[in-house]
């Protein structure tokens, strides 16, 4: 099957799927080779990975398919620019960067050929990123895992707001775990849609099962936005949760809570684990799941169902003569 967007044609590939570029769950190469051969994109997360693992990871991928895939790179991570000079050397074919500025690797990447889409959760930032030349963006709403916009502006709504103000292939992302959640993207502006937690419950995330089980065990209602005034998360509802928001409801200072959000890790969860201390970073889609797959038949299952909600969506009658 092939749907053919903005987004696709840029990419060059079959589907409008993307697989969220998660640190741990695809900071390994079985998850984004899954992807990318199924015909979505894969995506290796670069933001918790050692130089030579990525080097590692990055020729795994190009030798298990010819599809493309992407590296994301939080901007913000330490030693940054030494990963961006790894990877204009090792030429993507797609980066995603996030958490800081395009102008900062822009140039370098275009010069060698990558397809470069930037994170934006907000239409200031959608403005300033297009402005600044990059290919296409990803725009996240507040139901996202990981780090949502602090303003928790729905996808619903941002994506809809971003469409109207720049002419970019967009990605939608936040809240997306389904065929049905692929056709309101497309409908709603995007040209894909990016999946997060729905991949995170993959047979090949890279991730402690004992992380997985909290978020296939988690409903629409179970996860919490912690870490206000800290670069906020939303995470499963667990100790670490609860003890951020009690901070937050008395009202303590900000050192305090930054005491406090610094002791708990995504890595502690995912790598460790430990998943009443650590950040178990999901979106709320995590109540759509109730089943780990592998990423092939997720991908093949997000296009079917497109495909069928399409067909079934009502069609305008002519009026009567």
């Amino acid at each position: 099957m092939r749907i053919v967007t903005p987004v696709t044609r840029l990419l060059g590939v079959d589907l409008p799927i993307v697989q969220a570029g998660m640190s741990w769950a695809s900071s390994a190469a079985a998850l984004p080779l899954a992807v990318s051969r199924a015909g979505g994109l894969g995506v290796v997360a670069a933001g918790p990975m050692r130089l030579p693992d990525l080097v590692s990871v990055l020729d795994e991928v190009r030798h298990g398919t010819d599809r493309p895939f992407a590296v994301n790179l939080p901007l913000y991570r330490p030693g940054v620019d030494e990963v961006i000079d790894l990877l204009v050397a090792r030429r993507p074919p797609v980066l995603i960067a996030s958490q800081g500025g395009p102008r900062r690797y822009l140039a370098r990447f275009q010069d060698v050929g990558t397809v470069c889409l930037h994170v934006v959760a907000g239409v200031e930032h959608a403005l300033k990123a297009a402005e600044s030349g990059v290919d296409g963006l990803v725009v996240v709403g507040g139901e996202a895992g990981g780090h949502p916009p602090p303003s928790q502006v729905s996808t619903l709504v941002l994506l809809r707001a971003v469409a109207a103000a720049v002419d970019l292939p967009l990605v939608a992302s936040g809240g997306f775990a389904d065929g049905r959640g692929l056709a309101a993207a497309l409908a709603l502006g995007a040209g894909a849609a990016q999946f997060g937690t729905r991949f995170l419950l993959s047979e090949e995330a890279n991730v402690h099962p004992a992380y997985q089980d909290a978020v296939l065990r988690a409903g629409v209602a179970d996860t919490r936005l912690v870490g206000h005034g800290l670069g906020p998360v939303r995470t499963v509802a667990n100790e670490f949760a609860e003890r951020m928001r009690e901070l937050e409801g008395s009202g303590a200072d900000l050192e305090t809570r930054r005491a406090e959000f610094a002791k708990s890790t995504l890595r502690m969860a995912a790598h460790d684990g430990d998943v009443a201390h650590g950040k178990v970073e999901a979106g709320q889609s995590a109540g759509l799941v109730d089943r780990i797959l592998p990423a092939a038949e997720i991908v093949r299952r997000i296009a079917d169902e497109y495909a069928e909600v399409v067909a079934r969506l009502p069609h305008p009658e002519p009026p009567p003569a």
